[in-house]
């Protein structure tokens, strides 16, 4: 069965740091939305109420999910 997947183990950051700078960074906050989305997609296909997808279409979501978690590393990265 699908799992959420845990960005902030990934991270190695807690959600409450994860969110005291998301507060203080809008974009950084707008790419843990686009994050949550395109996990949210990969889990709809993983489940299969995304239509049935084929191997080549949930490659795709999870490049895509990949892109944004490496937007959220290089932000996150950057001097507060």
């Amino acid at each position: 069965m699908p799992v959420k997947h845990d960005l902030f183990a990934d991270l190695e950051l807690t959600r409450e740091e994860i969110f005291e700078r998301s507060s203080a960074d809008a974009t950084l906050s707008l790419l843990l939305k686009e994050y949550d989305s395109a996990d949210d997609e990969v889990l709809n296909a993983e489940k299969g109420t995304a239509g049935g997808i084929g191997d080549d279409a949930l490659k795709k979501l999870k490049e895509k999910r990949l892109l944004v978690k490496d937007r959220i590393v290089q932000r996150l990265s950057r001097p507060q």
